[in-house]
């Protein structure tokens, strides 16, 4: 069987509505079924997808799952904002602007775009319609920062990409820093833009204000200080060389766990059974995504299809802007209608070595990857982020993806400069 019909296949399965690790794990079985002489055998299939998540560095994903649901019911976002609120609230696009912060700090501590949405918006949405701004505005504003939260360290993707690469994990993160903080300036820099050409309601935001400047600077900035060194101990044990980002994930944990129980009291002991069910039944569905496509990467591996792909893409592709332009363009397309963590996994193997072969530094093309696919967080039809923000506020994903392309377009200029500016992503390395 050819990789083009196994691929043809695949795609209709999504079509279907098939979900996608069953769909990876018929693709990845149809090969040796079809031809018994092929080393990729059903029980070979297993032993990958068991053998592909017996992984020390994938264990941070989980923990970082975890640690993201305990901050949500923990009510950190709602600190994060306050703060960022009393900074630039007086500002045009000021609270707007809060929110892009907040889910700038919140991504960094739960490394998961949806986790962001909607432990951002389920508090800021709200607050922004109450404060004058539509309501279609402020959905698609939380959704579109909320794919933040795979960029900013630590990144759930950049874990994907260093499992399916070999690359290092905290120089992924380290490469993100930029980029995401890039990104989040353009998107104020689209609000304010966006808040001067249709207005505010100066005085509902000045009334919320006033309630936050009675509490005083030393009472907002100390009740939110425990939430914004959350990031500051998870990022700098790491690069501190104290622990590695898994080990780090595992203190971000225990750390929200101690400051949601015993410093915000947000949480009591009865609830964490609960929380603990609800990150199961988060992270399962990734668990077994992950390992039907590590099983579907290695039987394509066996298939040669990488080094097909690769030998097509450079026989035809010489000019490198051009090369580049088209794995962007790719890697769009394959947003829209594929979860990032199969994406990575599949086509990390594939695309990293084309890249490096004209000097591309993989790491730089880590970062590129990921800002693709987390454009595929706010894109129809797959678009997460549309889809947990339409939960939040009943407006239609379409309604969202229209009011939202202003600020996808500002994603876009970024990727440009992330691909052709390789010192945006590797300064800080």
């Amino acid at each position: 069987m050819s990789a083009l019909i196994i691929f043809l296949l695949f795609f209709l399965f999504i079509v279907l509505a098939i979900p996608i690790a069953v769909s990876l794990g018929i693709v990845s079985v149809l090969p040796g079924m079809t031809d018994p002489s092929f080393t990729a055998s059903a029980s070979f299939v297993i032993r990958s997808m068991v053998g592909g998540i017996d992984s020390f560095p994938l264990l941070a994903v989980p923990m970082f799952v975890l640690a993201g649901i305990l901050m949500a019911h923990g009510k950190i976002s709602s600190k994060l904002f306050d703060v960022f609120s009393y900074f630039l609230g007086r500002r045009t696009a000021g609270i707007p602007a809060a929110v892009i912060i907040t889910c700038l700090f919140y991504g960094a501590i739960s490394g998961s775009a949806p986790a962001t949405v909607a432990a951002v918006g389920s508090m800021t949405i709200p607050l922004l319609i109450d404060l004058g701004y539509e309501k279609d505005f402020s959905t698609a504003v939380v959704a579109i920062a909320g794919g933040l939260g795979v960029i900013i360290p630590p990144s759930i993707p950049f874990i994907m990409y260093g499992l399916a690469s070999g690359e290092s994990v905290s120089a992924l993160f380290l490469a993100g820093v930029v980029p995401g903080l890039m990104i989040g300036l353009s998107l104020i820099g689209y609000a304010y833009i966006y808040c001067r050409r249709h207005g505010e309601d100066r005085m509902k935001i000045n009334r919320k204000l006033a309630e936050l400047q009675q509490r005083g600077f030393l009472h907002v900035f100390l009740d939110s200080f425990w939430a914004i060194l959350s990031p500051v101990i998870t990022l700098g044990a790491i690069y501190s060389g104290v622990a590695s980002p898994t080990e780090a994930a595992v203190i971000s944990v225990f750390y929200s766990l101690i400051i949601s129980l015993f410093v915000y009291k947000t949480i009591r002991l009865e609830e964490l059974w609960g929380i603990l069910q609800e990150s199961i039944r988060t992270y399962a569905p990734i668990l077994f995504i992950l390992a039907a496509s590590i099983a579907f990467s290695r039987v394509l591996t066996l298939m040669q299809v990488p080094q097909m792909l690769s030998a097509w893409i450079l026989g035809n592709f010489t000019n490198y802007v051009v090369l580049l332009l088209v794995i962007n363009v790719f890697l769009l397309l394959v947003g829209m209608v594929m979860d990032t963590t199969p994406a990575i996994l599949i086509l990390a193997p594939i695309l990293a070595p084309i890249v490096t072969a004209v000097g591309m530094n993989p790491i730089h093309f880590g970062v590129m990857m990921v800002v693709n696919l987390a454009i595929g967080f706010v894109t129809p039809p797959i678009g997460v982020n549309l889809f947990v923000a339409s939960s939040l506020t009943k407006i239609p994903v379409v309604n969202i993806a229209r009011k939202a392309l202003p600020m996808i377009g500002m994603f876009l200029l970024a990727l440009l400069l992330i691909t052709f500016v390789p010192s945006i992503s590797l300064l800080l390395l």
